[in-house]
């Protein structure tokens, strides 16, 4: 019977830290704790898959439990190092986190975790994919994790470091992997392929260490994979491109140039060719938005070896691409990358792909032409110059009908805008017409210079030129105009202020703190002080009976009428009253119903009540 054929990812794995390729950083890290005798109870290595995470912990295992160990170079022919390469759980114990994550799953490690090691000096449990874990067996897991007996080591793996619990990080000593280079991964590749006697060209093993995104077991799962599609002759890059699906840079070169030369036709006849091979369109727009980035480095690169280290890509492609790139700007190259990028995530969204890539290629191949920026600006510049004089605006003396509902609401706009008729004199020395202004804006300029007007002619005193200082301090218009109508002050020092009202009404209304946090900001800042003491109350008669100066609320230059009292307390009653009244909300036609909307369009925009 023939010997089991062993994959080359698990032939080839790392088995010292010598092995470790990428990882210069743990492996340093590592070596020094072993040599040092600082070995930690609880480890986490993070990082992407493929980059060594389980391998260095089954290394790190081998290292403290061999006979010659603590050792960097474990023997691997002692029982603790053979128990580790044939995955037999004796003292070391591989958890798959994924299918053993509930809390009874945590709670049969704590009850093993008491037993000596058999080969060891150590009992060491690796949990791989620790993300997995529930809150629940975490938690199951952090009293012991945090404390362990002094035999016990826990080395934990994932791919999410963002998904273990902070309170289990804390207590770990973290380490995080990096995507292996892609020079890294070909010297390893090209190793192996010596060692296997694989016939591959170096460009291919380029093609594969870029396909593999930083990632070593993807890297030799893909060269096992081509190394027996064909042994008659060297493995090339369109042999692995075919294997993954990608285009040929002949083929990506080709609807290239249809794209940039606006041959939509052309276009449509190569995307066919390359659908009908098997190829997918998501897969086709992700080689093309790769196509077009490296010719966007390209065309920025002006050396060579920058270019090819950036790109990884021949030089006989690269200067390739530095001649198709010659006249196209980079604004319409960004532009092209932009509209690919938005038209891969529709792809991957609809269900018939290749009509949403069809529909890609026709928008570049129309599109290109018109990009030029220099172009566009050439004859934007020619049309401002040739339209020096202003358009005259085009005015129709028919009269405006609105019969659709999407009319009506520019309707309401213009009526609500239209100027208000303002009762204003004009004096000789400013003919100018006044500027027109909403009613309610008006009326409440009218009262805010009213108000300035009536504070700075109030009677003269300790009590009242305090008063009026602090009422001038009052940022709200229409709590400065409620004291001052409304309040009488009784004793207005730095330390206090008392006003008094005559009905219960005003007093609750001024004890709220819309009218009170005005008054006591105010009085704050007209005295310069910290805190000051408010107290308002009802008055009594004899404190209310002294009238305070009518306000006169009339425009300037008007002539103005002889009032009394009872007009004064009637017009701070109408004041109070609109200032109270809750404001109704006006509904408009944008707001109404679909039945509503109906309606009005059967009564061309007419509401019949």
């Amino acid at each position: 019977m023939t010997e089991r054929y062993l994959p080359l990812y698990r032939k080839y794995r790392p088995q010292t830290f010598l092995d470790l390729i990428g990882q210069e950083n743990i492996v340093k890290a590592f070596s020094n704790a072993i040599k040092l005798g600082k070995i930690a109870h609880a480890y986490l290595l993070c990082g992407p898959r493929g980059t060594g995470k389980t391998s260095s912990a089954r290394i790190l295992a081998k290292s403290l439990n061999c006979e010659q160990g603590p050792t960097l170079t474990p023997c691997g022919k002692c029982p603790s190092c053979l128990d580790i390469i044939n995955s037999n759980p004796i003292d070391v114990i591989e958890i798959d986190a994924a299918s053993n994550r509930k809390v009874e799953d945590a709670r049969n490690i704590l009850e093993k975790i008491q037993f000596v090691p058999v080969h060891g000096r150590y009992k060491i449990y690796i949990i791989d994919e620790v993300h997995m874990l529930t809150t629940e067996a975490f938690n199951t897991l952090l009293k012991t994790l945090e404390e362990p007996p002094e035999n016990v080591i826990f080395i934990l793996a994932t791919t999410e470091p963002h998904k273990v619990l902070d309170t289990i990080i804390s207590r770990c000593q973290r380490f995080d992997f990096r995507r292996i280079t892609n020079d890294d991964i070909v010297k390893r590749l090209k190793y192996i392929s010596e060692q296997e006697n694989i016939n591959i060209s170096d460009e291919a093993l380029n093609t594969i260490a870029r396909s593999s995104a930083g990632g070593m077991r993807d890297s030799l799962a893909l060269l096992d994979q081509i190394s027996v599609a064909d042994t008659e002759k060297q493995i090339s890059p369109d042999d692995v491109n075919e294997l993954l699906g990608r285009l040929s840079y002949d083929v990506l070169f080709e609807i290239g140039s249809c794209i940039l030369n606006s041959d939509t036709q052309n276009s449509l006849i190569i995307l066919d060719k390359i659908y009908n091979k098997g190829n997918e369109p998501l897969q086709i727009i992700t080689n093309l938005i790769q196509f077009f980035r490296n010719m966007l480095v390209v065309k920025n690169c002006t050396d060579l070896n920058i270019a090819i280290e950036l790109t990884q890509l021949s030089e006989q492609n690269i200067k390739k691409l530095k001649e198709q790139a010659q006249n196209i700007e980079i604004e319409q190259m960004i532009y092209i990358i932009e509209r690919l990028s938005f038209y891969s995530k529709e792809i991957k969204e609809t269900t018939n792909r290749y009509l949403w890539l069809e529909l890609c290629i026709m928008e570049l191949s129309s599109n290109t032409k018109y990009a030029s920026f220099a172009q566009l600006i050439e004859r934007v510049e020619q049309l401002e110059a040739g339209s020096s004089q202003p358009m005259p605006a085009v005015m129709s003396s028919a009269p405006v009908k609105y019969n659709r509902i999407a009319d009506a609401p520019q309707q309401i706009k213009e009526q609500k805008t239209a100027p208000a008729v303002q009762k204003t004199k004009i004096s000789d020395e400013n003919p100018a017409p006044p500027e027109i202004k909403e009613p309610r804006e008006a009326i409440h300029e009218e009262r805010e210079e009213a108000v300035e007007s009536a504070l700075q002619h109030a009677p003269s005193g300790d009590t009242a030129a305090n008063w009026q200082g602090v009422l001038q301090n009052i940022e709200s218009v229409p709590s400065r105009m409620f004291f001052y109508n409304l309040s009488k002050p009784v004793t207005i020092t730095p330390e206090e202020i008392t006003v008094v009202f005559g009905k219960d009404i005003f007093v609750r209304q001024a004890k709220e703190e819309s009218k009170l946090m005005p008054l006591k900001k105010a009085a704050l800042a007209f005295f310069s002080v910290p805190d000051i003491k408010i107290t308002i109350r009802l008055g009594s008669h004899e404190e209310m009976e002294a009238a305070k100066p009518v306000v006169n609320f009339e425009k300037k230059n008007e002539v103005k009428s002889v009032r009394t009292q009872a007009d004064e307390e009637k017009e701070n009653a109408e004041y109070l009253e609109e200032t109270l009244k809750p404001k109704e909300k006006k509904i408009s036609p944008a707001d109404y119903s679909d039945q509503a909307k109906m309606i009005l369009d059967v009564f061309n925009g007419k509401i019949i009540d």
